[in-house]
């Protein structure tokens, strides 16, 4: 990265100009205590646009609550134009879990509610969004949006725009340390805190962001892998079966076309 500071007022200004022409009044945030949301959040605060930040636990491990009530109370002291809204989302995911029982919890139902978190968070941002007339910023980075496609479809897949969709994960943490993101943020093993317990996005991956980063630039350059060393070899396949098998999420939705002479 050769630049933090031109890469924030090149994202600053996008933000501003999408958000004019779009003709909304400000932005809504997920924030979850993690780096993707802390870094998008302060990208868009600093548009001096007004920012609503939602915090939105669903049977959350403390230590990411604490981190995003801590990382709201940062951007609330540093921008007039942020405010925040907790909204507890236990108990109408409770109410879901209770109402969709089968008695029989396999893996297949543990991932659905886990997937049903994020989309419950979506829902509820693009609430709040519709009611003040703001737009849904994405938190998605490179990697896991257009990499290993690391994200609920329709969940925090589904926003409005993705500012820092264009950075990657060992650039995001970059980026945070030029903007002073909070260091219990910064020092935080990611997470997508959708299972309410303390597993890492590294050990649901099964690499590390850097080897898929690696990994990554690799397949899009159609690197041999008869060069790869036998670890490598480990990571790219690791890649490229997360990628192909997560490729309905980037792909556009497949649409039906009618032969003309059928219309």
């Amino acid at each position: 990265m050769k630049s933090p500071e031109k890469i924030v007022q090149h994202i600053t200004q996008w933000l501003s100009q999408y958000l004019l022409n779009a003709k909304m009044e400000g932005f809504v945030v997920g924030v979850s205590g993690g780096i993707d949301s802390a870094v998008t959040s302060t990208l868009c605060a600093l548009t001096a646009k007004p920012v609503l930040c939602l915090e939105m636990p669903i049977r959350q491990d403390p230590s990411q609550v604490s981190r995003a009530l801590e990382h709201i109370a940062w951007l609330e002291a540093k921008f007039p134009n942020v405010r925040h809204r907790s909204v507890p989302l236990t108990p109408v995911f409770d109410a879901f879990e209770s109402l969709t029982q089968t008695g029989e919890e396999n893996e297949n139902r543990l991932l659905s509610l886990a997937n049903t978190r994020a989309r419950l968070r979506m829902t509820t941002l693009y609430y709040y969004a519709a009611l003040h007339c703001y737009i849904v910023a994405g938190t998605g980075n490179k990697v896991e949006d257009f990499g290993v496609g690391f994200y609920t479809k329709y969940g925090d897949g589904g926003v409005d725009l993705s500012p820092i969709a264009d950075l990657m994960k060992t650039e995001v943490f970059k980026l945070a340390k030029h903007l002073s993101i909070i260091e219990s943020i910064q020092q935080a093993a990611p997470s997508d805190g959708l299972w309410g317990d303390e597993r890492t996005d590294e050990q649901q991956l099964g690499a590390t962001y850097a080897e898929l980063e690696w990994a990554m630039v690799a397949y899009e350059q159609k690197v041999d892998p008869s060069t790869f060393s036998e670890a490598q070899k480990k990571v790219f396949n690791r890649f490229k079966t997360l990628h192909l098998q997560n490729r309905h999420k980037m792909d556009p939705i497949p649409i039906c076309k009618i032969p003309s002479d059928m219309l």
